[in-house]
C-alpha cells in the first residue's frame, strides 16, 4: 500500500511499521497524521527521538535505560540494598515503581528465554546479575518476570542458579493474570502479587541449568 503514496510519506511509512506492535494500517495513519501536524510540532517530536537515543543508556549496575550512569535507582542511597527485584524489561521497572511499595535495587534482563525466538540466557542480562549476587550484600532476589510460559522457565532457570549462592530466592505470587505483563498489571494487583511472594524452593539438584559464565 505504501507505494501508492508520495515516496516521502511511503518512506515514512515504512519506518514506522518497523516499530513493534505497529502494524501497516497504523502506520499509515500515524504517517498522515504527522505530515497533517504543525512543522514546529513535528520538529519537535523529531529532536526528542533523537535526543532519547543519543543520551539513553544502560546502566552498568541494573542494566535499566537511564540518563545517567548508575541510573538514578542505583544512585538512591535510601534505597534497601540487600534485595534485587528482577524483571524482563525496563517498563516493569516503572510498573514497580508506581505502586511504592518496593524499595529496593532492581535488575532488567532486557528479555525472556524463548527458543522459539531464538532467545536463549547468552542473549540475556544474567552474567550480570550473577556478578552483582556474588560481589554484593544481596540477601533476597525478586524473581519477577511476566507469569508466561517464558516467564516461568526464565525464573525457573535463575532460580537454579541463584539458590547455589545463599540468597533467598522468591517469586511474585499469581496475584497476576497468568500470561499477563507485568507493565499492564494495575497497582493494586501488582503489590498483591509482590506482597505474597514466596521462597522458590528447588527440588533435587539444585543446579541443573548451565551457569553461563561457566
Amino acid at each position: 500500500m505504501a507505494s501508492y503514496y508520495a515516496p516521502s510519506v511511503a518512506h515514512l511509512i515504512e519506518e514506522l511499521a518497523k516499530l513493534p506492535g505497529i502494524g501497516p494500517k497504523t502506520a499509515q495513519r500515524l504517517a498522515m497524521h504527522v505530515v497533517k501536524r504543525p512543522e514546529a510540532e513535528v520538529l519537535a517530536l523529531a529532536r526528542a527521538l533523537v535526543e532519547a537515543r543519543r543520551k539513553v543508556l544502560r546502566c552498568s549496575e541494573c542494566q535499566n535505560l537511564a540518563d545517567q550512569d548508575p541510573c538514578e535507582i542505583c544512585s538512591d542511597e535510601g534505597r534497601d540494598r540487600s534485595r534485587v527485584c528482577v524483571v524482563s524489561d525496563p517498563t516493569d521497572v516503572v510498573a514497580m515503581e508506581r505502586i511504592r511499595e518496593y524499595d529496593g535495587l532492581y535488575h532488567v534482563l532486557h528479555g525472556l528465554i524463548s527458543p522459539m525466538d531464538g532467545i536463549g540466557p547468552e542473549e540475556l542480562q544474567v552474567k550480570d546479575l550473577l556478578r552483582r549476587i556474588r560481589e554484593g550484600d544481596v540477601v533476597e532476589v525478586i524473581l519477577a518476570t511476566d507469569p508466561t510460559i517464558e516467564g516461568e522457565a526464565t525464573a525457573m532457570y535463575l532460580a537454579r542458579l541463584l539458590v547455589p549462592l545463599g540468597v533467598d530466592v522468591t517469586r511474585i505470587a499469581r496475584g497476576l493474570p497468568e500470561g499477563g505483563d507485568l507493565d499492564y498489571a494495575d497497582e493494586a494487583t501488582l503489590a498483591r502479587a509482590l506482597e505474597g511472594r514466596r521462597s522458590v524452593r528447588m527440588g533435587g539438584s539444585a543446579r541443573s541449568g548451565r551457569d553461563p559464565e561457566e
